[in-house]
């Protein structure tokens, strides 16, 4: 009896061992990853959110923890000193912060051309308006030939035999405010090229084009901060709200990868013509933040999960895969893309804008 008792008591034991040594282990794995902080555009919140992306980080001992904000807040009002790196949407708010920070390099892992989100009617109409046209294997948004239409005031129900939409309001694009989101710069940028018929880059161009382009914001009246505010408005209560609305790309592709059933055939995207890419640029506070950076611009991994979240990648096999996977009719390349202007530039002319309102 006190053999048999003898022997429990050496399993039991041996058992705890055993425990103590696989809890140890796991303990000594998690105790591994080095955590890096980072402070993000919005728009990439959800890809840092996935398990597949944090899985793909632990496997390099990275524990990767963010915060969201706006890439101009990013950029002039964040407190960067408790981040490994600052990763805004644009490629002006990165180099503001590269130049502050005096950063050895930057990453642009992926980006996302601005689109116009419309629907099949409005196309038509503004195919025969001369606005929408026929590019390489994709439509354009002509921007300069709607500038002339803004210009006008020009109404939905002034639009030679418009029958499919004769909204009484102006004919303008959606955007968010320009005072608080990345989303309404890049669209800024867009306009201020066509009226200026290049980048604008003194104070004699942003006096020149300010009139013009400040219109196409105050003449919309309410704009939400944030893009997803617009673009849920063009899934859920169509064309009646928002006939026009701007979005990234990347938005539009996200949601058909998902299989979310609010995109609808009749849902289509033009490319302004000329358009810009949001390049989402990340720059390395420390040296945990490089790895970061290292890792998102060259692992293969974390490019083909970049892509189910819509972003065209370094690698641009990846985006290219998801678009013959889901059948997408995007364009391999946008051939019209024009650069924004310089970080400073940008910032007057919408602080200009921001004091008309």
């Amino acid at each position: 009896m006190k053999r048999t008792l003898g022997i429990g008591l050496a399993v039991v034991l041996l058992a705890g061992v055993v425990t103590a040594i696989v809890l140890g282990q796991g303990s000594g794995e998690r105790a591994q990853l080095q955590t890096v902080r980072g402070v993000i555009g919005s728009e990439k919140l959800a890809f840092f959110a996935d398990q597949r992306v944090k899985d793909v980080f632990a496997k390099h001992g990275l524990k990767v923890e963010v915060d969201p904000a706006g890439s101009r807040q990013i950029a002039t009002a964040t407190d960067l000193n408790s981040y490994d790196f600052a990763f805004p949407s644009s490629a002006p708010a990165a180099e503001k912060i590269q130049r502050d920070r005096r950063a050895a390099r930057t990453y642009a892992p992926f980006s996302s051309p601005m689109v116009v989100a419309t629907f099949d009617p409005v196309v038509d109409l503004l195919t025969k308006a001369g606005v929408v046209k026929s590019g390489p294997g994709y439509q354009t948004f002509d921007v300069q030939a709607y500038l002339e239409l803004a210009a006008k005031a020009t109404r939905w129900n002034q639009l030679p035999g418009n029958t499919a939409y004769p909204a009484r309001k102006n004919l303008l694009v959606t955007t968010t405010d320009p005072r608080d989101s990345n989303s309404a710069a890049m669209y800024l940028a867009i306009t201020s090229f066509v009226a200026n018929g290049g980048v604008v880059s003194s104070q004699d161009a942003e006096a020149k084009v300010l009139p013009a382009v400040s219109k196409l914001f105050l003449d919309q009246g309410y704009t939400q901060s944030s893009t997803e505010g617009p673009f849920e408005d063009y899934l859920s209560a169509g064309m009646g709200k928002t006939p026009l609305v701007l979005a990234y790309e990347a938005q539009f592709v996200d949601r058909v990868v998902r299989g979310d059933s609010s995109v609808r055939p009749d849902m289509k995207l033009l490319y302004p013509a000329p358009t810009v890419l949001s390049k989402h640029t990340l720059v390395p506070l420390r040296e945990a933040g490089d790895r970061v950076g290292q890792l998102l611009q060259g692992d293969a991994e974390l490019g083909r999960l970049a892509a189910t979240f819509g972003f065209r990648t370094a690698d641009p096999k990846h985006f290219d895969d998801i678009v013959k996977e889901k059948s997408l009719t995007v364009p391999q390349t946008i051939v019209d893309v024009v650069e924004p202007p310089a970080h400073e530039t940008l910032e007057r002319m919408l602080e200009a804008i921001a004091k008309q309102y």
